[in-house]
């Protein structure tokens, strides 16, 4: 899950991808007032100016820069991924990760930012990801750690997991179903650790190591199966969306925008039809097609799918550049985009809390008749209503990590001047 924007922007990102426009309004100063009009000054011949001083006066003259924008296709690719994870955890759909499979698209998002960002020294940038991913992180754990105290739970050494999440935190039965999504941010932790070198190997061959990155899910299906503890968890996890991390890679460098469109098509396509092909007739070992429990076809999936929309957008330049004439919906993505930490950890919890919420419009007669409270939707909705409280309640959170000026929503533009 990055996600990287904001902070999550600027870090999950999002200043990272290329970048559109909005529009600036200028205000004329200088009309005479109602009733007189300028007379006609009286100047005498000025010497001509030196070439550096109308250099200095054509500067001077240029309207101020434009303020920068975003990557309106990137950031709707990640909106929409928060919104089906948030749904997949609602309905339990099976078939949800085979539409739009989420965790590859955002770490393919997060690999494209990541390798913009090692244009300046390691170190800082790594240092510069865990101060944003962090403080969030530990501002929800303090919560999800208390009340699973309350409830039983005695810790053990493992609890440094809950400082910093190289392995996946421990918890009780009662907490499991607000924990166990930690483990994207554990595995997006590792590959922002691994990042430098990963970048530097691909750079010596970026076609074969693409290609090649698909080979460690094989080796741990095929060859070598992981332990069943914290490492065989992160080790599999890593290795799934290993590819979709390196494509972005590819996509910052220009990589895709080469290869010929055939052989990207028929490649991207192989990749989904094995994908599809390993789910559909390996569901007796898992129950399911759910992309999910099937790791080799989750990475083999997510790789053809993923590719077509990074290879689309390089290729055919696409910006989704429209977006900001709607403007609600323009903010609504930036919201998303800028809170998507906040939302990814905090949409658990509003699920679980959304279950009594609705067990007391149960006593209240009008709502038992006229509200469809036994519909999954209407919990979805509910769920969405609580989200959007953590997100104002909690997301400035994301703001003090990114070291910018909390704001209750972001997203704001500046108020227009008047004449």
């Amino acid at each position: 899950m990055s996600w990287e924007q904001q902070g999550y922007g600027q870090e999950y990102g999002y200043s990272g991808y290329p970048q559109q426009s909005y529009p600036q309004q200028y205000v004329e100063y200088g009309q005479p007032p109602p009733g007189t009009a300028f007379l006609p000054p009286v100047t005498e011949p000025e010497p001509p100016a030196s070439p550096a001083l109308v250099d200095a006066e054509a500067e001077e003259e240029k309207p101020p820069p434009r303020p920068p924008g975003r990557d309106r296709y990137f950031d709707t690719l990640r909106a929409l991924a928060l919104i089906r994870v948030v749904g997949y955890h609602t309905f339990g759909w099976a078939w949800a990760g085979l539409v739009f499979p989420s965790m590859g698209i955002m770490f393919g998002l997060a690999g494209t930012l990541m390798a913009r960002s090692l244009e300046r020294p390691a170190f800082q940038v790594v240092r510069s990801r865990m101060r944003r991913l962090l403080p969030p992180f530990w501002f929800w754990g303090v919560f999800v750690v208390l009340a699973m105290l309350v409830h039983g739970w005695m810790p053990g050494r493992q609890i440094v997991f809950w400082v910093l999440p190289l392995g996946d935190p421990p918890g009780n039965a009662w907490g499991e179903q607000a924990w166990e999504i930690l483990w994207y941010l554990r595995t997006y932790l590792w590959f922002v650790l691994l990042s430098p070198l990963l970048l530097r190997v691909f750079r010596l061959a970026p076609v074969p190591v693409l290609l090649l990155s698909l080979a460690p899910i094989v080796v741990l299906q095929f060859l070598w199966e992981p332990p069943d503890d914290r490492l065989g968890s992160a080790l599999t996890d890593l290795a799934t969306f290993l590819f979709c991390w390196i494509l972005g890679f590819a996509h910052r460098d220009g990589v895709l925008e080469r290869l010929k469109p055939f052989a990207v098509v028929v490649l991207s396509l192989a990749a989904l039809g094995f994908g599809g092909w390993y789910a559909f007739t390996h569901q007796a070992e898992t129950g399911s097609y759910d992309l999910d429990d099937i790791p080799l076809a989750q990475a083999f999936w997510s790789a053809g799918y993923v590719t077509l929309l990074m290879w689309a957008k390089a290729y055919f330049g696409i910006d989704f550049a429209w977006l900001t004439r709607f403007r609600r919906t323009d903010r609504l993505v930036t919201v998303f985009n800028s809170r998507a930490v906040t939302i990814y950890l905090w949409h658990e919890i509003a699920l679980i809390l959304a279950v009594p919420l609705i067990d007391l419009f149960w006593d209240v007669p009008a709502f038992e008749k006229w509200l469809p409270l036994e519909s999954q939707w209407f919990l979805f909705g509910v769920g969405w209503v609580l989200i959007a409280v953590f997100v104002l309640v909690c997301g400035w959170v994301e703001d003090v990590a990114g070291k910018k000026k909390p704001q209750l929503l972001p997203g704001r533009r500046p108020a227009r001047m008047s004449p």
